[in-house]
Parts: structure tokens; C-alpha cells; sequence
């Protein structure tokens, strides 16, 4: 692309009001090159609301390219912190400890944990579900690469039984913005996003409470499951945990701007 090229494209994204209009610029016009693309077909799409990662196909997460596919959930940079606070609970397992990513969207938690691990010289057992056709296609191309299944179906309900008990790592991000403050998220999430990844219900906590009522039978002796929460959630979700025999913590960073809910079945 020439220099014009490249201003004028730099213009039209500013206009529309992306921050970073440089660096997506750059981005679109790689993405065109690698895989043939018409650039004004995706700087279109781009600056008429698409998120960009849907625009490109993939999405950077904890150092990985992800495939990130129209109408998937895109993986939030903040959720990186849970990732990092499964994997110090990793460090401190022995055998190959085994991982489901509930919930798992485009599968970047599962993927993110794993791979990790792997570079620890840790490895893990890896099976995802969640409960959108269109996310589980997608997982399935992150995963797969990995040997991890990907199944379909409402949250523990189609995992296989034998897995029942087993579980060490539950990675669950689960939709936790209340319904009511739906309208007011970014129009990238609010119309490009499926609600189901979004709505958690009056307080957001709805998809919480499910996940929490059925984690014991789930996890191993000392299992933990990881819930990205946010700061005013933690305390409900504490109590939620309590109630169905977990034992809860909350861990926030600033850096991430990011709260974490664990619950830990006891040995």
C-alpha cells in the first residue's frame, strides 16, 4: 500500500473513531497482504462497527494469535490475569493435571493455560465446552491443533462422565454484565457479540450461580474453579461459593484491572 494509501486509511479509521488508528491500519493492511483480502472490504467493515479482531480472524491473547470468528466472543486482555493465577495453581500440581475451559468461547482460556503450561514443562489434559454452535466451530480450530476436545451443550451437561471428579483447573468466564447495563457497553460487544457471552442476568451473577451449584461434583480433591468477576460481584460470589461447599478468594490486580473469583473444593 503507498504511503497515500496508508494515510488515507489511517483518516477513515480515525474518523470513525478508533483510538489506535495507526497500529489498526497497519493490522488491516497485513491481513489484507497474508491472505488476499480486499483492503477496502475490511477497512469498511472495520469502520462500520465490526470489532477488528472479527475483521482480521484472530484476536492477540496472553502472547497466542487466536482464531476469533463473526459473532464469538473476543477475549478481553484483563482476562490474561485468570490465566496466570491457573497456571501458578498448576506450578503446585503433581501428574498431568486435567483442565476444562466451560464457557470457553473461541477456547483462549484452554488455550492460553495449555500452552503455558507446555512451556513450563508442565502438560495438561484439555477438554472445552460451551453452548453456541458458532464458538464451539471455533474453539475446535484453536483446540484441535491441541488434542482437546470441544463439546456442545449447556455448561457441565455435555461433558463426558468420566471427567466427573476429575476436574483440577475449571476455567469459567462466565457472562457477568447485568442485563440492564447491556445497552450501555460499546456497540463492538453490545451488536457483535452474542448475549448469551454478555447477560448474567439482573446482577450478573445468574451463569455464576449454575457454574457454582455443580463444580463440586466436578472437580478433583483441592480442584479450582477460576470466574472472572467484577470488584462489586466478589463479595455476592464469595457467598455463593460458600453456600455450595466452596471455599472462596478473590484476587485482583490493577495492573489487569481485574477481579478473580476462585472457589476450591476441599481434599
Amino acid at each position: 500500500m503507498t504511503s497515500a494509501g496508508s494515510i488515507d486509511v489511517v483518516a477513515r479509521l480515525r474518523a470513525a473513531g478508533c483510538v489506535f488508528a495507526e497500529d489498526e491500519a497497519r493490522l488491516l493492511t497485513a491481513a489484507a497482504a497474508e491472505t488476499g483480502a480486499d483492503l477496502e472490504v475490511l477497512v469498511t467493515q472495520r469502520v462500520t462497527g465490526s470489532p477488528l479482531e472479527h475483521v482480521l480472524g484472530w484476536a492477540e491473547f496472553h502472547g497466542l494469535r487466536v482464531v476469533v470468528s463473526p459473532g464469538v466472543f473476543v477475549p478481553r486482555q484483563r482476562t490474561a490475569f485468570l490465566v496466570d493465577r491457573a497456571v501458578e495453581s498448576l506450578r503446585d500440581r503433581s501428574g498431568h493435571p486435567v483442565v476444562v475451559d466451560l464457557c470457553c468461547g473461541s477456547g483462549a482460556l484452554g488455550l492460553a493455560v495449555a500452552r503455558t503450561a507446555a512451556d513450563e514443562g508442565r502438560p495438561v489434559t484439555l477438554a472445552a465446552a460451551d453452548i453456541d454452535p458458532v464458538a464451539v466451530e471455533c474453539a475446535r480450530r484453536n483446540l484441535t491443533p491441541l488434542g482437546a476436545p470441544v463439546y456442545e451443550g449447556d455448561l457441565f451437561e455435555p461433558l463426558p462422565e468420566e471427567l466427573r471428579g476429575c476436574i483440577d483447573i475449571l476455567l469459567c468466564n462466565t457472562p457477568y454484565v447485568p442485563s440492564a447495563m447491556i445497552a450501555r457497553m460499546p456497540p463492538e460487544a453490545r451488536d457483535h457479540e452474542p448475549r448469551t457471552a454478555l447477560d448474567g442476568g439482573p446482577d450478573g451473577l445468574d451463569v455464576f450461580r449454575r457454574v457454582a451449584a455443580e463444580a463440586a461434583e466436578w472437580l478433583s480433591p483441592g480442584g479450582q474453579l477460576f470466574v472472572e468477576s467484577s470488584e462489586q460481584q466478589a463479595p455476592p460470589a464469595l457467598s455463593i461459593l460458600a453456600r455450595y461447599g466452596l471455599a472462596g478468594q478473590v484476587s485482583e490486580s490493577e495492573e489487569h484491572y481485574a477481579t478473580v473469583v476462585i472457589g476450591t473444593r476441599s481434599r
